[in-house]
């Protein structure tokens, strides 16, 4: 029995042959996994002098501001490194964080110049020296001490770039 629409035959055909040409493309090749860029929650491995601390990167403005606030999950080398997109002096403050924190102030070539502590919920400003420093790396109080990591030590800027590709976004490129 012939089909009385001719239409609808070459269309059965045409979708039948785009369903085995599509199944059958690539059919040697592995699938590729489908990645979503990571997230502000993502933890990252980088190393702090010799050390390797669980960061999360506060890159955009929203997650700067939030920071660690309402957190009371840190873990011991867990942290969190703010990254600015050029070198300044830097501000912060424990509004809404319970927990007790040291924050290292870094140049832009990765090495701690100054550590402070903060006290949970001290809205009193704690305010780097230097003016010339590109990121700040919140621990657990007492972390820098413990660990042996003093001024001079430095981030694994090769790690935090692909952090920060990861990300989605570039490490910022300055010049003085």
């Amino acid at each position: 029995m012939k089909n009385a629409n001719p239409v609808s035959r070459a269309l059965r055909l045409a979708v039948v042959g785009l369903v085995l040409t599509v199944a059958g493309c690539g059919s040697d090749a592995p699938p590729v996994p489908v990645t979503a860029p990571k997230t502000g929650s993502d933890f990252f491995p980088i190393k702090v002098g010799d050390r390797v601390v669980r960061m999360q990167l506060a890159i955009q403005s929203a997650e700067q501001q939030r920071g660690l606030m309402f957190r009371q999950d840190l873990g011991r080398d867990d942290g969190m490194l703010f990254i600015y997109e050029r070198p300044q002096q830097m501000t912060f403050w424990m509004r809404n964080t319970p927990t007790a924190l040291d924050i290292g102030f870094f140049d832009r070539e990765g090495r701690l110049q100054e550590v402070y502590p903060m006290y949970p919920f001290d809205e009193r400003p704690v305010s780097s020296r230097g003016s010339a420093l590109l990121y700040a790396l919140e621990m657990n109080q007492g972390w820098f001490r413990d660990q042996g990591v003093k001024p001079g030590a430095t981030i694994d800027l090769k790690a935090l770039a692909a952090a920060v590709t990861a990300r989605g976004f570039k490490l910022p490129v300055t010049k003085e």
